[in-house]
């Protein structure tokens, strides 16, 4: 669990902690020099998100590089910027509330990633040395949002096209599975009949008890795991419950749709081949544990509801499904798993809301997969919401894996500057991953 002190933060003595304090009521520096001249399109491709953008786009950004001495303050926790920083040359120290700080040097990987982005500065960023910074305004992030917007006026669905990187093999299989996602000719899953006949009835302001239970009574794996749910910690039972009836009154109306809706969703994560369905039970196992933390972080930082945020979690990865199903029908084209594997994360964001869109989810849930790793998008509210909650965990899923060296620093992330009074220092992440461990296996026990 220490791997994330390890791989994202140096934690420092009492002394670090006091600088911070110093740094966050210090002015900040002004430049030795700065210059309007472009930098070179090899260097502007290397940076993330910024390489993302067609060429012609990088090309009309609005550029300015500046110099500073060692020493200098280029932002601070809490401020509001302007622009978007990167460092070219030197060394610089993003210093958290806690008394956290953390080096970035100029050509490293992590270089390639930016200082801080989104409205509100995550850190405070300190020159160690003399320093080269490429600054973007801030207004570059809406490319980084609307590029995902594909929901349309009149509640219809906007497919977005498949692009495979240079990483992906151009097999037949891929360009197969493409083209019947465009086609719109892919097998997607459909949800059990309870949880469809439940949404449906939910719709009703004035439904009941009564009503919930005579639908999901039908279903006995279903009412099972309603009863082992309300009887769980998460809902501080005080009397063993033994019916449907009393687990739906535990646990309340909207809170039962929520977890029937997640039981159903399991029964996706299923197929007949042996060697495929090992990949769809590591797929569910990882969903759950996003979902976990989706419901952790919810419950710890507020103003997101954490079974909202148990469901987000739990689907944020749903757009795998159809491309396992599509090698499932192919077996005498399909790639090792290892590609299968390496192909997932260009494909969920675009296959994964147009299953939640045909599944009927509402429009906040079928945008989850396409941010989920979009670890630069920021909201237009300014306070927290369900992706960011999804984001943050998906951030924390990965702590302690190969990817973790190449996750940007929690603190330059939008969903980060949303926390109130450094609500996520590394210490309350570690005592996330740490003491909060009874109720994240509690909460993977709901469907499990």
């Amino acid at each position: 669990m220490a791997l994330w002190a390890n791989n994202l933060f140096s934690k420092k003595t009492e002394e670090s902690g006091k600088a911070t304090e110093m740094h966050a009521g210090q002015a900040n520096a002004k430049p030795l020099t700065v210059s309007n001249e472009k930098q070179p399109l090899a260097v502007l491709k290397k940076l993330a998100p910024i390489r993302d953008l067609p060429e012609g786009d990088i090309a009309q950004i609005e550029q300015s590089t500046s110099t500073y001495a060692p020493d200098s303050v280029i932002f601070t926790l809490g401020e509001k910027s302007e622009h978007i920083y990167y460092l070219l040359k030197g060394n610089v120290e993003l210093e958290s509330d806690g008394g956290a700080s953390y080096s970035i040097v100029a050509g490293s990987a992590l270089s390639n990633l930016p200082l801080n982005s989104g409205k509100i500065c995550g850190a405070t960023a300190v020159t160690k040395e003399p320093c080269t910074l490429l600054s973007i305004p801030t207004t570059v992030v809406q490319w980084w949002i609307n590029k995902s917007k594909n929901q349309q006026e009149g509640g219809t669905l906007e497919v977005i096209d498949i692009e495979f990187p240079a990483e992906i093999p151009d097999t037949q299989f891929f360009n197969s599975f493409a083209q019947a996602y465009r086609e719109n000719k892919l097998s997607l899953p459909s949800l059990p009949q309870v949880a469809i006949k439940l949404r449906k009835a939910m719709e009703n302001p004035d439904i009941g008890v009564k009503e919930v239970i005579s639908i999901v009574q039908v279903d006995a794996p279903i009412v099972a795991k309603l009863i082992q749910v309300s009887n769980s910690a998460l809902y501080a039972p005080t009397s063993q419950i033994k019916n449907c009836h009393d687990a739906v009154t535990r646990l309340g109306l909207e809170t039962t749709r929520k977890i029937v809706m997640g039981i159903s969703v399991k029964q996706l994560f299923q197929c007949k081949s042996p060697e495929l369905m090992s990949k769809m039970q590591q797929l569910w196992k990882q969903s759950l544990h996003v979902s976990s933390l989706s419901f952790v972080l919810a419950q710890e930082a507020g103003g997101v509801n954490p079974e909202d945020a148990l469901l987000a979690g739990l689907i944020c990865d749903i757009g795998a499904i159809p491309l396992i199903h599509f090698a499932e029908q192919h077996p005498e084209s399909y790639p090792n798993l290892d590609d299968l594997q390496l192909v997932m994360p260009y494909l969920n964001p675009p296959v994964g809301s147009l299953v939640l869109h045909t599944l009927g989810f509402a429009k906040e849930i079928t945008e989850i997969p396409k941010h989920a790793e979009d670890w630069y998008y920021e909201s237009n509210s300014d306070k927290l919401t369900l992706i960011d909650v999804v984001i943050l965990a998906k951030l924390h899923s990965y702590f302690g894996t190969p990817r973790a060296k190449e996750l940007p620093f929690i603190n330059s992330i939008p969903a980060y500057a949303k926390l109130k009074n450094g609500k996520l220092s590394p210490d309350f992440s570690l005592d996330i991953l740490v003491k909060a461990q009874q109720r994240i296996d509690e909460a993977m026990s709901m469907f499990g």
